[in-house]
């Protein structure tokens, strides 16, 4: 078993050849994707105030994606400096008249096999031009400092841009080698800017639980979230995001107030770093259909650091019933889990006491509760389902080891944590550290509330999913679920709590079930706001019981921002396909072209039926397919399909 994770945990790399190249004053510095599709240009000119500045570009197939941009990092080390008794930077930018001194070119072409995901394989292939720029290079100045140690009294600063182009976009960081003068650095912003096409529209979402609204590039009213995805006059589709941000101040976006067009990058607050240090990755997508975007969203993945765990064999995806917090209902929802396929059930909110209270104590069941967790768990175990609780950070902050040590005594094998600060480097570098700490003790996480991924869940697999999204717990509209798989679900898995009995859903039941497919969660709540009790025998939840939560590949088979999308996936030889419609009737025609060709299917369909009378009013039937075959549906509005390829 341990050489079958190792082969799965193996990085295989194809190719990787490296250059140096020779700096020739004032020229620009080009990279392109392996496809040769995307550029990336780099280039530094005099300002009007005579400094120079340091600006991107990127095409793709010579189309503009960013016009002339901005680059840089805002940092105030005087107070530092002085303190070192180094000469004060007399900068207004502090990246201005940086001296680029040389730069590398890479090129990279691996494989890597996570431990669950979207697809089974990924390909991380890219080019990489890294720059070195250098400031105040002056002679060295050795200065003795406390106890006879040394260090250098220059304020001389290094600092390297990193690109990598892919086929799937554009990503770059800033990265700041080890100083050799003791001073560490007060990030206070970034010059990162985005200028963009006219014309070009985006969907914007305030935070990161909100709903979505379709602006122009003016007149935002405020921040907008990240992934922020934008739809360009000449018909390209762009991603905004941030990648493997662990130690940082959480980036946003907002409308320039100086130049038309443009969003500049914005940070929840400043942060204070020693070198050497990297900032997170700044990620730009293109897609020229958006449903490029949701199959390429592995390149988050590939901009984080491989899996540190030697042992996964503990990390066990799986679908979740919610249930009441009394032993009975537990037992009757680890009952139904069992018959219904599915693999935990989740002890919401208040079952150790008052949640925003912190003298409430995760580690002890509230007596106010008719709860025996210990009963509960051995119960679960016996029939093969694991139990996850909900935590409030506020028992978490300065108790992860007594709270999670009791936890792995009482047998529970995941917590969700609820209402996390996030924002701050503080709070991002104690929730990352909670993460790895949750791992030592073999529990799996779900994050709820306001937190995004960024990629460590290749890092740490026991993050399996989080909210950071508009789910059930508000029930949107099947609009809105149509813009999700473009938008959040390119930053990474997402806890939508999916219901299917509870009666204030704003879709069709058949919608619910094909979200089950659309939306990717290891973790995935199927029965958020139901209870068994509500089962009346309908057989379409066959669907549910039979539906897999990772995947050995994933297709997007059309789809359009806002109005609809059809996904497919697929689990060994079985395929699962999703389609959703927004509040609007639509007819489409689903391709069966992604089956194997030469091999006869049997398709199970689920799907909205308004002649049936019925509780659900979905219908099932039976067709004989192979990959030449066609389904045509008349979806109603708010509606769904739900379809179960097996092999005959």
């Amino acid at each position: 078993m341990r050489n079958l994770l190792i082969l799965l945990l193996t990085i295989f790399t194809f190719s990787t050849t490296a250059q140096k190249q020779h700096i020739v004053k004032n020229s620009r510095h080009e990279i392109k994707s392996p496809d040769k599709k995307t550029v990336f240009q780099f280039y530094q000119k005099t300002t009007a105030e005579a400094k120079t500045q340091m600006y991107y570009t990127v095409s793709f197939k010579d189309e503009p994606v960013v016009l002339e941009s901005e680059l840089g990092v805002l940092i105030e080390n005087q107070l530092f400096e002085s303190a070192l008794g180094i000469e004060n930077d007399p900068s207004t930018m502090w990246c201005e008249n940086l001296d680029l001194k040389s730069f590398d070119t890479t090129t990279v072409d691996e494989t890597w096999k996570p431990v669950y995901g979207e697809r089974c394989v990924v390909r991380n292939n890219y080019n990489e031009m890294i720059l070195h720029f250098s400031k105040f290079d002056e002679p060295e100045n050795v200065h003795h400092g406390h106890a006879g140690t040394s260090y250098d009294k220059r304020r001389s600063y290094q600092m390297d841009l990193i690109v990598r182009v892919y086929n799937e976009g554009v990503a770059f960081r800033y990265h700041f080698p080890e100083t050799s003068n003791g001073l560490f650095l007060h990030i206070t912003g970034e010059q990162t800017s985005y200028t963009l096409p006219q014309g070009t529209m985006a969907y914007y979402e305030r935070w990161a639980q909100g709903p979505y609204s379709y602006l122009p590039l003016k007149d935002w009213p405020d921040e907008c979230e990240r992934p922020l995805t934008l739809n360009l006059q000449n018909s390209l589709t762009v991603a905004l995001l941030e990648a493997q941000m662990l130690d940082y101040s959480r980036g946003k976006f907002k409308l320039s107030e100086e130049k038309a067009n443009t969003i500049d990058l914005t940070m929840y607050d400043k942060v204070d770093v020693i070198t050497p240090y990297s900032t997170p990755w700044r990620v730009i997508m293109v897609a020229e259909n958006p449903g490029e975007l949701l199959e390429n969203n592995d390149i988050v993945l590939n901009l984080n650091t491989p899996n540190k765990l030697e042992n996964v064999s503990w990390i066990k995806p799986g679908k979740v019933i919610r249930s009441n917090l009394t032993t009975l209902d537990a037992k009757e929802c680890v009952d139904f889990a069992a018959e219904r396929n599915l693999q935990y059930v989740h002890l919401d909110a208040g079952w150790y006491g008052p949640e925003m209270k912190i003298s409430s104590n995760a580690t002890t069941v509230s007596p106010n509760r008719d709860l025996d967790l210990q009963e509960v768990v051995n119960y679960a175990a016996k029939k093969g389902i694991g139990v996850f609780v909900y935590i409030n950070q506020r028992a978490l902050y300065d108790n992860l080891d007594e709270v999670f040590g009791q936890c792995r005594k009482w047998g529970i094998k995941g917590v969700k944590f609820g209402f996390v600060q996030i924002g701050s480097n503080r709070w991002s570098v104690w929730l990352h550290k909670a993460i790895k700490k949750a791992a030592e003790y073999q529990l799996l996480v779900d994050i709820h509330d306001e937190y995004r991924p960024t990629g460590f869940s290749r890092t740490y697999p026991n993050l399996m999913t989080q909210e950071g999204i508009r789910g059930n717990e508000e029930m949107p509209d099947a609009t809105h679920n149509t813009i999700l798989p473009f938008t959040r679900f390119l930053a990474g898995a997402g806890d939508y709590t999916i219901c299917y009995y509870n009666n204030r859903i704003k879709t069709t039941h058949a919608h619910q079930l094909a979200l089950s497919v659309v939306y990717y969660s290891p973790i995935q709540f199927l029965y958020w706001y139901d209870k068994p009790s509500l089962y009346r025998g309908e057989k379409e939840i066959a669907f549910f019981d039979k539906v897999k939560t990772v995947w050995d590949d994933t297709k997007v088979l059309n789809g359009e921002i806002g109005k609809y999308i059809t996904v497919a996936r697929r689990s060994d030889e079985e395929w699962f396909v999703g389609a959703i419609t927004n509040t609007e009737r639509r007819t489409l025609e689903i391709s069966c072209s992604f089956l194997e060709p030469g091999k006869d299917y049997k398709a199970t369909l689920y799907y909205d039926d308004e002649g049936l009378n019925s509780r659900t009013n979905v219908n099932i039937r039976t067709e004989n397919v192979d990959s030449t075959k066609k389904i045509n549906f008349n979806l109603i509005d708010s509606g769904g399909v739900a379809i179960h390829f097996q092999p005959k």
